[in-house]
């Protein structure tokens, strides 16, 4: 198409939580550089204080940019368009990373494309030589991570369907509550990990909330409160290490058999589905990803999980599903609606993903 967006490269900017992130993709969807820098002066805090993440953005942005630039040897004039997370995540961090890639658009003459958190996720599977075989639409995506939790059918650029969610609780935030009553500090999904290797995921008795329950929603407060309570005796006194293994076991145990019941119930509710795409932080616990892949297995579909670094919050995703997006306007001959009028928000359901009128491929 002789107007293409798609004949230049793509800069793209990721800021809606702790991690800032730019990258810089060929029109094809080949990274050409990216780089991601994660805030961990929060873990002293025991959590990610919004208004200090979006302070670290804006001082940490320029610099991240030029050195993705830099590692590409191009210049922003090179650039065809520019991306950035708008929605959603925190707000501050949103218009950090949203109104810098828009004053890169503006200064720079080139388009801006805003691009939905949840739906960047939901596409990093289709990322060009990520997998052997290229990801078919449709698939079921499960998307864990310490902010979301939910099931959902991806039929399609922009045509998402919410199949369940966490009532509560989003997995990994439970992973870092549980953690931090263990004392092993924030974040803290991988040591809570390594901890449980060490436990009998038998020797305490912990409930499986909504496990069996129609539907795919999810629930972790419970699960959370019954572990507190297992704490709860010891007071001020250290749990004995032996005792904590057991726990971190027990709830990761616990974790693996409800997202599996749920992971099941979906693919019932999405029989189409071609592959089973697991995205999100969580997804690099290792008892968690054998448990959904032998979901997989059972209804004989693909197991697709990105590597960690595509896991967790990061700007090729971001740039990816900018791609993707003017890929599926350009092939309905449907114009693009200006990203620079879309207001960084910090609720953007998939739902409101504004999607083309054009086949699945």
């Amino acid at each position: 198409m002789a107007n293409s967006l798609l004949t230049a490269p793509l800069l793209a900017i990721e800021s809606s939580c702790d991690e800032t992130a730019c990258a810089i993709l060929s029109p094809e969807g080949r990274v050409l550089a990216e780089t991601v820098h994660t805030q961990m002066g929060h873990a002293a805090l025991g959590g990610v204080v919004p208004e200090i993440a979006a302070r670290a953005h804006l001082t940490l942005l320029p610099g991240i940019v030029e050195k993705t630039l830099t590692e590409s040897g191009l210049k922003l004039g090179d650039m065809g368009a520019f991306a950035a997370c708008t929605g959603p995540g925190l707000i501050g961090g949103l218009i950090v990373g949203s109104s810098y890639a828009k004053g890169l658009a503006i200064a720079m003459d080139r388009p801006f494309i805003a691009v939905n958190h949840i739906e960047a996720h939901a596409l990093t599977a289709r990322l060009p030589g990520l997998v052997q075989h290229d990801i078919k639409f449709p698939y079921l995506l499960l998307l864990v991570s310490g902010g979301h939790c939910q099931c959902v059918a991806v039929r399609g650029v922009g045509q998402y369907e919410k199949l369940g969610g966490t009532i509560d609780d989003a997995a990994g935030e439970a992973f870092d509550k549980v953690a931090k009553l263990l004392g092993l500090g924030w974040p803290g999904g991988p040591a809570l990990e390594k901890l449980a290797l060490e436990g009998d995921d038998r020797a305490i008795s912990l409930p499986r909330p909504l496990m069996g329950r129609e539907g795919c929603d999810f629930s972790f407060s419970g699960l959370k409160t019954a572990v507190s309570r297992q704490i709860d005796p010891y007071g001020m006194a250290a749990l004995p290490r032996a005792l904590a293994a057991d726990i971190a076991a027990s709830f990761q145990s616990c974790v693996c058999d409800v997202m599996a019941d749920r992971v099941r119930h979906a693919l019932e509710m999405m029989p189409e589905a071609q592959s089973l795409v697991v995205a999100g932080g969580v997804a690099a616990n290792a008892a968690i990803r054998a448990a959904l892949e032998a979901c997989a297995d059972e209804a004989g579909i693909a197991f697709v999980a990105p590597p960690l670094r595509l896991c967790t919050d990061n700007a090729v995703m971001v740039g990816w599903a900018a791609i993707e997006t003017i890929r599926a306007h350009e092939a309905a001959n449907v114009p693009l609606r200006d990203g620079i009028q879309t207001a960084p928000s910090p609720r953007w359901p998939l739902g409101e993903v504004t999607a083309p009128s054009i086949p699945a491929v």
